[in-house]
């Protein structure tokens, strides 16, 4: 799933919270612990020493055999058992009011009396309990974790709200901008350095690809212009020739099939003007539309031709399908379903259209064998020999449907009828 810059950056950052804490809380409790039992071994060393002086001062301490509440104790041992150090170690007793074991830190070291025998001395001291600590640490840690987290959150949502507002403002100018579309904007001084030149190299890019737009339109509408033109004329001079009643029948024939030619050549022009200009939004008036209405007023203006070729038109319409549309890609749209149902229909063939809320169905006869669905929207397919078609028709109804993206245009053949269905993705 993706997510916005600012919870993005949030996340990795918790995640690394999250790691450097529990590193610096390992290494913190192992350099407290060590500070902890420095302290304590360094206390245990004095009070070794005060105790020996004590035992020159006063004999008596020697037969303190067991802990008492002095908290060390005087066992005599042998003169091979001697050694001349310290030896500081961890150790569990028992205590009675608690009544548990709880740790103690311990010094066991030797020394020689004053009466010259050989004397082995343990002091203890109460230490910290390493569980408590871990726990304690522990729980200070997830306390400081979780302020430190919604901290977060809070400072740099609020940060980046407001860093980032510019850039939001440039994304939003660049989901409204269209080719052709003038829009004025209010000229933008940014504090932060990147989005002002941001916004600068877009402003340019928009002026660069605007220019090359115009250019191009105009160059496509003087190039259609000047080729309609000479064909039109073309084709009149050759209606008159053949009006004339001089030539041959030879030559009649040839002057018809360069005269259909020349009209297929001028229909095959205004197509592909028409998909220039669908392409390059110059269709951009959006209203509400009721195609209804223009389904059975493209039907009557096609009577003449249903009529011609015998077929059974039905219009069904099971609810009004009505939606936001060009007017004029609308009625492209509908002509060029309609002319390819009546086109590619048998003689005395079916035509029906079902309108739907959100569906519109052309279904008609045809040929008996399903079309390529993975070739039958592409510019220049042919559903037939037919050598007038200029195989441009369904690609126009595709190009239509491909500036609205809530729509899908979908072909099937199913019990000898084709089907082209005009639906909500």
């Amino acid at each position: 799933m993706k997510v916005s810059l600012k919870y993005y950056t949030i996340k990795y950052l918790i995640t690394i919270l999250l790691l450097i804490i529990a590193v610096w809380a390992a290494l913190f409790y192992a350099y407290i612990l060590d500070e902890v039992y420095d302290n304590v071994d360094d206390g245990l060393k004095n009070r070794k020493i005060q105790i020996i002086k004590a035992v020159y001062i006063d004999e008596n301490l020697l037969h303190n055999n067991e802990f008492g509440f002095n908290e060390f104790k005087i066992n005599p041992i042998s003169a091979s058992e001697y050694k001349d150090k310290n030896n500081l170690y961890n150790k569990m007793y028992y205590m009675e009011y608690d009544d548990e074991e709880q740790p103690y830190r311990v010094l066991k070291t030797d020394f020689i009396d004053q009466f010259g025998k050989h004397q082995q001395l343990t002091v203890r001291t109460s230490t910290v309990e390493e569980d408590e600590l871990v726990y304690d640490l522990t729980t200070a840690l997830i306390v400081l974790y979780l302020l430190l987290v919604v901290s977060i959150i809070a400072v740099n949502g609020f940060l980046l709200h407001k860093a980032m507002r510019p850039f939001y403002l440039i994304l939003d100018k660049l989901k409204k901008y269209q080719f052709g579309v003038s829009s004025f904007s209010k000229p933008q001084n940014y504090s932060i350095k990147e989005f002002e030149e941001l916004n600068i190299e877009i402003n340019e890019m928009i002026e660069r690809n605007e220019l090359v737009f115009h250019q191009q339109k105009q160059f496509i509408e003087n190039a259609s212009h000047e080729l309609q033109t000479p064909l039109a004329i073309v084709i009149n001079k050759i209606d008159l020739s053949i009006q004339n009643g001089e030539l041959d029948k030879k030559n009649l024939n040839f002057l018809n099939n360069v005269k259909n030619d020349l009209r297929r050549m001028a229909g095959l022009n205004k197509s592909l003007l028409m998909l220039s200009k669908i392409e390059n939004n110059q269709f951009n008036k959006i209203s509400n539309v009721n195609f209804n209405v223009l389904i059975n007023d493209l039907v009557r203006s096609y009577e003449d031709f249903i009529q011609y070729k015998r077929i059974d038109i039905n219009v069904v319409e099971k609810e009004v399908f009505e939606t936001t549309f060009d007017p004029d890609l609308a009625n492209i749209l509908l002509s060029n379903l309609l002319k390819n149902a009546v086109k590619y229909n048998n003689q005395n063939g079916i035509i029906n259209i079902i309108t739907e809320k959100e569906k519109l169905i052309f279904q008609n006869t045809g040929s008996g064998i399903p079309l390529d669905k993975s070739q039958i929207f592409n510019r220049f397919y042919k559903q037939s020999s037919d050598h007038g078609s200029t195989g441009l028709g369904l690609s126009i109804i595709k190009t239509i449907i491909k500036q609205y993206p809530r729509w899908n245009i979908t072909y099937e053949f199913d019990d000898g009828m084709h089907y082209f269905i005009l639906s909500k993705n």
